[in-house]
């Protein structure tokens, strides 16, 4: 299902045995089914069939070849699935009163399995949303959603402009940061209760307008010889690395 198909309809694709159990464990709307044999040659395809139809799902069984044609993998598990999008607001995501708060935002990041498996980080990680800008791959696209396992069925994934973003940033209180190779090591700095995480276009980087309005460039400490790391896995060590952390109690007297 192409962008402006997903858009009109408000539907989207789930395909693969796990993204499609991770759907049914959510609370998004399922709209129907596409199976086939391939589907029922293990346990756990025959559970998420019953599965399936407990939750009174019409599922359109086909031949092997006929989802072959349908389906978006080289090698299909037999099973996909159609759903409403949710409908992500910014100001719903974040608690005005939290007193942590982690955003990740993606800046023009074009590669779906990048952007599947940023959103896969940023959940685990426990970032409180992930937002999309401009210019990047729509978070719904079937290879995205198979690529971050159904982790945005419950990890909110706004999106927003920069003219949007920033305001709301300032009205929350939420220091944004910028990865780029030329920032201040993150093993040097304190991030704040509050923060927002840019992350930039896999080739070019940060666009210029947005690492303009970062408080401060961050980068990873790199061995000699290494230019950089993939988006996603640098993201994910400085998330971890700015990962809020529970106070300390005092020693007591």
């Amino acid at each position: 299902m192409r962008r402006k198909a997903r858009e009109r309809s408000g539907l989207f694709v789930a395909e693969g045995i796990r993204t499609v159990e991770e759907l049914l464990a959510s609370s998004l709307v399922i709209v129907g089914a596409v199976a086939s044999e391939v589907l029922d040659r293990t346990p756990r395809g025959r559970a998420l069939a019953a599965a399936l139809d407990a939750r009174g799902v019409d599922v359109l069984r086909v031949d092997e070849r006929d989802f072959h044609s349908a389906s978006d993998t080289e090698n299909p598990q037999g099973v996909l699935a159609m759903a409403e999008q949710p409908v992500y607001k910014l100001a719903a995501a974040v608690d005005a009163g939290a007193e942590a708060v982690r955003l990740l935002v993606l800046d023009g990041i074009q590669d779906p399995g990048n952007v599947g498996a940023l959103l896969r980080t940023a959940a685990a990680l426990g970032v409180t949303a992930t937002v999309a800008l401009p210019g990047t791959v729509d978070v719904w696209n079937a290879k995205v959603v198979r690529s971050a396992v159904g982790m945005q069925f419950h990890h909110p994934t706004p999106s927003s402009t920069k003219d949007e973003l920033l305001p709301f940033l300032r009205e929350r209180g939420i220091v944004l940061w910028g990865a780029d190779a030329r920032g201040e090591l993150v093993n040097t700095v304190t991030s704040p209760p509050r923060l927002a995480l840019a992350v930039g276009n896999e080739g070019a980087g940060l666009g210029d307008a947005l690492r303009g309005s970062c408080e401060r460039l961050v980068a990873l400490p790199m061995a000699p010889g290494a230019e950089s790391l993939n988006v996603a896995v640098a993201a994910g060590i400085m998330l971890f690395e700015f990962r809020p952390r529970p106070a300390v109690a005092a020693p007591a007297p």
